[in-house]
């Protein structure tokens, strides 16, 4: 068999890569761009599962649903005590186009006004024992919170740091948001346990030569921490990563699993009233909860039944691998982490065929 010279082995690859390149469906794109797309092909089919309401509905006929219509259109229609967990990501009050709409910021006092409208309205879906949470950045959290203290008990504020866009020359880079938790009473469900994060150690400590609150695998030192209000593990979406797609404001599927994991149960009803392309309903679909989505925009619609479609072969989380949550750009340990369960798993099955 003829070896290739290193300069064969170079122009090789390199007519793949052209190869690839001049494959139509890549045109205009980098190779390594992972950023969903739809084509005009596929919008009939992801259309027709799209649900318009204009009359009362029973949940049986919204459940695992995307409805396509503006949030105000619909409210009147829904069921009341249906939902366990309400996450909303509105639009925050600055000026944003989204796809064919527009949000235009307001005064402080009117983008409270806007947001209690139909934020008291929701009050009817909740089950008494519903968590609720709501988004913004540090233009609408106050209004937020004054909102929020109106219907709900609040719980906490989360700050989650985002690492993108680039920095400002006459101001702090805005580079972090907010997430308030509320309650709409003092009994609801909250499983921490299901939201740890697996740190690695850097100066790891010794007492009386025994690791003192930190554990090794294999290489790998670290510790389980319980999650705080401050969330630095997040990565926000970008063009090489598979979840990626043109909504501007898109949020992590990491950082849905967390509040999904955290305040709702298996089985369990989550509600996104402003649901862009699908994130929360994917991850619910993910980690086996149901879902309902309200989106006005039809585009945006589409790409998230894509999304669940996708969903149906593809179920893992970036970020979080075998119930565990990993810091930002620890895929090498993910992997080794994953290569060892296989292998407990193999030993542990050899054990149950010789027994």
């Amino acid at each position: 068999m003829k070896t290739k010279t290193q300069s064969e082995a170079v122009r090789f690859v390199e007519d793949k890569i052209r190869s690839m390149r001049d494959n139509s469906s890549l045109k205009g794109k980098a190779i390594r761009n992972r950023t969903i797309e739809l084509s005009k092909k596929e919008m009939p089919t992801y259309k027709k599962d799209l649900l318009k309401i204009n009359k009362k509905v029973d949940i049986k006929q919204i459940l695992n649903k995307t409805i396509s219509q503006n949030v105000f259109q619909t409210m009147d229609f829904l069921p009341s005590a249906f939902v366990d967990l309400l996450f909303i990501d509105p639009p925050y009050n600055i000026t944003k186009t989204f796809n064919e709409n527009c949000f235009k910021e307001m005064s402080i006092n009117d983008y409270a006004k806007w947001m209690d409208d139909w934020l008291k309205k929701m009050v009817r879906f909740l089950k008494p024992t519903a968590s609720i949470y709501i988004c913004g950045d540090w233009r609408s959290s106050a209004a937020v919170q004054l909102v929020c203290e109106k219907h709900f008990k609040i719980r906490n504020r989360i700050t989650f740091e985002r690492e993108k866009g680039r920095g400002a020359k006459q101001n702090w880079k805005n580079n972090s948001e907010d997430i308030w938790f509320c309650t709409l009473s003092n009994d609801y469900y909250f499983n921490p346990e299901a939201v740890k994060l697996k740190r690695k150690v850097l100066a790891p400590y010794r007492e009386n030569g025994i690791a003192k609150d930190w554990m090794q695998d294999d290489e790998t030192k670290y510790r389980w921490t319980y999650p705080s209000n401050v969330w630095t593990d997040i990565t926000i979406p970008f063009w090489s990563m598979s979840e990626n797609t043109p909504h501007p404001t898109q949020k992590p599927e990491k950082l849905l699993a967390k509040i999904i994991l955290a305040s709702s149960k298996q089985g369990d009803v989550i509600l996104d009233p402003f649901a862009g392309v699908g994130t929360t309903g994917v991850v619910a679909k993910k980690l086996k909860r149901n879902f309902v989505m309200i989106e006005m925009d039809e585009t945006y619609c589409l790409y998230a039944q894509k999304r669940l479609a996708m969903a149906e072969s593809e179920s893992t989380i970036q970020g979080y691998s075998d119930g565990v949550f990993w810091e930002r750009n620890a895929l090498s340990e993910i992997k080794k982490s994953s290569l060892l369960l296989d292998k407990k798993r193999e030993v542990g099955n050899r054990f149950k065929i010789l027994g």
